[in-house]
């Protein structure tokens, strides 16, 4: 039986910044999304030096993918060795948390910067508002061919918009996964293939030109599919194969497809001339609290997130301890490839701590759940973006406040001494900060806002697949 759980080690708050490891037993707490600010946009921006000194740019995500199921992160089965590899030669985010623990409003957020009770895709189904400004899109007007490649069906652009950000947008989405029953979803290999071809034709035809190459895997995303080629390594029974077996074959399974694009990439580059982002969108609950899956709940194991950044001669290798999010991916990114950001963007840049400098100060962080997936066109609280709220958040030093809109629970925890959650030190007398309070106030009014966006009306073989994937009831 492997370890689930995950642990609190002392924080040093005067080493932000140190060399990797690997196999550390971490998943210290503290949750992170954004605070509530005002509506940031990537606006137009001065033109990126031209030549070799732009580098391309390939992020990798990964869905429901635990930090605490990595190598390098302290696991202790070797489900990564290519993740592992790839992160110790960078910036590796020790603390790392998604806005939002669902697929489409996390992506949204690391691509746009924005959280998403501004940028509107709060649920999946829900579209972001259109004519947003992005990273892709700002990259394309500086000189960046764009292509993303996505392998979960709750990206596709008819649910998201997030194809008309990216010049090519590939939806190749045909693996019979649930019991054979949908086409769900790309195979690793498929999206490899996909990824490597375009990589290889741009190389040919524009190779002058840098890149920005998203690529999404959908391992290991419920339901967990047993890979035995991997069981042996991982040390897995197979005449007792539990859940947390099979998800830990899917990783193995999504690291050899990485190795795979990672290694036709670099055919075609230098290792100086490629900037490389690993991520996921949200991680995944193994039974803690009573939950398998994510996005409902805000507790660590479906916020926390591996992230890190790859950049050989420019970024050295350590290790960042302070609070990072997916939203401050995009101001580090611009930062780093040189193409400024008119106007506040929601996250924090990281540039200056990758180079070797000071990491960006704490602060205190809003992170937000809501329901699952909406169809639209049968029942009105389904198309009002406000309705769908279940839980806000925020993290204060050690201490995480959750407060839940339906039963108006309170709760809140001591990350140092109580990691797991497991102890609410919330009393009959206790009232909400003034943090939570405005979190809950910032993301409300936002949401209310939005509420004249239609909802699209989806398909009916769409609707079956949300179904599928357990993001409509």
């Amino acid at each position: 039986m492997c370890e689930l759980e995950y642990n609190a080690r002392p924080r040093r708050r005067d080493d932000r910044l140190r060399k990797p490891y690997i196999r550390k037993k971490s998943w210290i707490a503290e949750i992170a999304a954004i605070a509530a600010i005002g509506v940031p946009a990537l606006l137009a921006a001065p033109p990126a030096a031209a030549g070799d000194d732009r580098p391309s740019v390939l992020v990798i995500t990964v869905d429901a993918l635990r930090a605490d199921h990595l190598g390098i992160y302290g696991y202790s089965r070797p489900t990564s060795p290519t993740i592992d590899r790839l992160m110790s030669e960078g910036l590796l985010f020790e603390r790392a948390w998604t806005p939002e623990p669902l697929t489409g409003p996390a992506m949204c957020s690391m691509l746009t910067g924005m959280p998403p009770h501004l940028h509107a895709a709060t649920r999946n189904g829900l579209r972001m508002e259109a004519g947003l400004d992005s990273l892709p899109k700002t990259l394309a007007g500086k000189g960046w061919s764009t292509a993303g490649f996505i392998g979960a069906w709750t990206l596709k652009n008819n649910l998201t918009l997030l194809g008309d950000h990216f010049e090519t947008y590939g939806e190749r989405l045909r693996r019979r996964r649930w019991f054979g029953v949908l086409n769900s979803e790309a195979s690793g290999e498929d999206l490899t293939d996909d990824a490597l071809e375009w990589a290889e034709r741009h190389h040919e035809k524009d190779g002058e030109r840098p890149f920005f190459l998203w690529v999404h895997y959908i391992e290991p995303h419920a339901p967990y599919r047993f890979h035995k080629e991997y069981a042996e390594r991982l040390g897995v029974n197979e005449d007792k194969l539990t859940r947390v077996d099979r998800y830990d074959t899917e990783i193995a399974a999504v690291d050899e497809s990485i190795r795979r694009l990672l290694e036709g990439i670099k055919k075609l580059m230098a290792d100086d001339n490629l900037l490389i982002v690993f991520t996921a969108d949200h991680g995944e609950s193994l039974g803690e609290h009573n939950y398998w899956g994510h996005g409902r709940y805000l507790y660590e194991p479906s916020l926390r997130i591996p992230l890190g950044i790859v950049w050989k001669g420019r970024i050295r290798p350590g290790a960042a301890s302070s609070q990072a999010t997916l939203l401050d991916l995009a101001p580090t990114l611009f930062d780093l490839v040189g193409v400024a950001a008119a106007g506040e963007l929601a996250g924090r840049s990281w540039a200056t701590a990758a180079r070797g400098g000071e990491a960006p100060p704490e602060r205190t962080h809003c992170y937000q759940a809501h329901r699952g997936a909406v169809h639209g066109g049968t029942h009105d609280n389904d198309q009002k973006r406000s309705k769908g709220l279940l839980s806000v958040g925020v993290i204060d030093g050690d201490r995480k406040e959750i407060l839940r809109i339906i039963g108006k629970e309170h709760l809140s925890f001591d990350l140092a001494e109580d990691p797991l959650e497991l102890d609410n030190m919330v009393t009959i007398d206790s009232s909400p900060s003034d943090a939570l309070l405005e979190c809950l106030g910032s993301v409300s009014q936002a949401l209310g806002a939005l509420d004249r966006l239609a909802t699209q009306k989806l398909d009916d073989e769409t609707v079956e697949q949300l179904k599928a994937l357990g993001y409509l009831e």
